[in-house]
């Protein structure tokens, strides 16, 4: 009985690692390349790359296809430790910036239902609509998803537009994702603690994981494992950066320092897995068993939760993650005891419509090899 179990698992996660090594093929590949990393609370099962981290010097809009660079230039994505690709997780950076305000809660700076305002005063359209914490954390706080923050003139300006941007809707009466909610999170956070965002993850997060792969503004040693992201110009891009490798891909963050509360983070499969692990035991030593189970919990405090347009079959029983624009997606089923990291670059050489079916194929693919 044992043998066949094994038998079949081997066959399930041969078909995981045939699912995700199909993504960087063929004539318009999903992504330029993907990192792999999926497991257990006690360790991995499969830790793959496949494709290419660098490939493109540029996009011609004319041929609508990407300028490939020389062959003898191209980047692999690897795997394994102290070589891992490193990627821009884009979103997945409010996993832990969510991380730090409940850590901020656990230590009683703040409170889930205290209001933005209290701590952070400048936010004067907070104040004047009365949003909390939780709201900005389920994202119900009725703010819009983006504001054009980097086309204001310096920080000041833009800081202070983010602080004024009303709500649409009064909080708490509807759910709209946004950006906007983890920006005013972050001051929230950096106000309270009296220090910067990247210092309180560096704390908070990866520094008790050990997670030495995971940074804003990664410094220029780096550059050699790190995957190109975009061809970023109007119209397709909203500034005019050429093709990005080393440096924040969304705007916003990038005009903001590269330190973000909704994006801007870099890191491996491998520190994600790590991180992924801790949650799957209970979230020592970042976070109290208690705080996990409110955050990986529905609806969720940073963390979508039971969504299979990208968990597939691993979505329905409390399955808990996030996706990024740049092609990053995680998943954390403490109901099966797995968790998926998936880190593409889909936006190499430029963006394109969102396209999450592979994302839950490939979580369907591991909830059938281990469900």
């Amino acid at each position: 009985m044992a043998a066949t179990y094994q038998a079949e698992r081997d066959r399930g996660l041969t078909r995981l690692l045939e699912t995700v090594r199909a993504l960087p093929e063929g004539e318009r590949p999903w992504c330029s390349g993907v990192a792999l990393a999926a497991g257990t609370a006690s360790g991995p099962l499969a830790e793959e790359g496949f494709g290419w981290a660098v490939r493109y010097a540029a996009y011609d809009e004319s041929a609508d296809r990407g300028v490939e660079l020389p062959r003898e230039r191209w980047v692999p994505v690897r795997r394994g430790r102290r070589q891992d690709t490193v990627f821009d997780l884009a979103s997945l950076t409010k996993l832990c910036t969510t991380i730090v305000a409940l850590r901020a809660v656990e230590r009683g700076l703040i409170t889930l239902d205290g209001h933005v305002a209290a701590y952070a005063p400048e936010c004067t359209a907070a104040a004047e609509h009365g949003i909390t914490v939780r709201h900005l954390l389920t994202h119900t706080s009725g703010l819009i998803p983006e504001l054009p923050l980097y086309e204001e003139a310096g920080r000041e300006r833009r800081l202070a537009r983010l602080a004024a941007e009303p709500p649409v809707t009064p909080p708490g009466t509807a759910r709209r994702y946004s950006d906007l909610n983890f920006l005013l999170l972050q001051r929230v956070v950096e106000r309270t603690a009296r220090r910067p965002l990247d210092r309180l993850v560096r704390e908070a997060v990866t520094g008790p994981l050990g997670m030495s792969d995971t940074r804003f503004n990664p410094p220029a040693s780096w550059l050699p494992r790190i995957a190109a992201t975009e061809d970023q110009r109007r119209p397709w891009g909203k500034v005019d950066r050429g093709m990005l490798r080393g440096v924040v891909h969304d705007e916003n963050a990038w005009a903001l320092g590269g330190v973000a509360g909704h994006a801007g983070l870099f890191s491996t499969a491998g520190d994600l897995a790590v991180l992924c692990r801790a949650l799957l035991a209970g979230g020592g030593p970042v976070l109290s068993a208690e705080s996990t189970e409110l955050m990986l919990t529905a609806p969720g405090l940073g963390f979508e939760v039971d969504q299979p347009w990208f968990m597939g079959e691993l979505a329905g029983r409390g399955a808990a993650g996030h996706t990024g624009f740049t092609g990053t997606s995680l998943v954390v089923d403490r109901a099966r005891g797995l968790y998926l990291v998936l880190l593409a670059t889909t936006v190499h050489p430029r963006r394109r419509p969102g396209d999450s079916t592979p994302r839950a194929a490939a979580a369907t693919a591991l909830a059938r090899a281990l469900g």
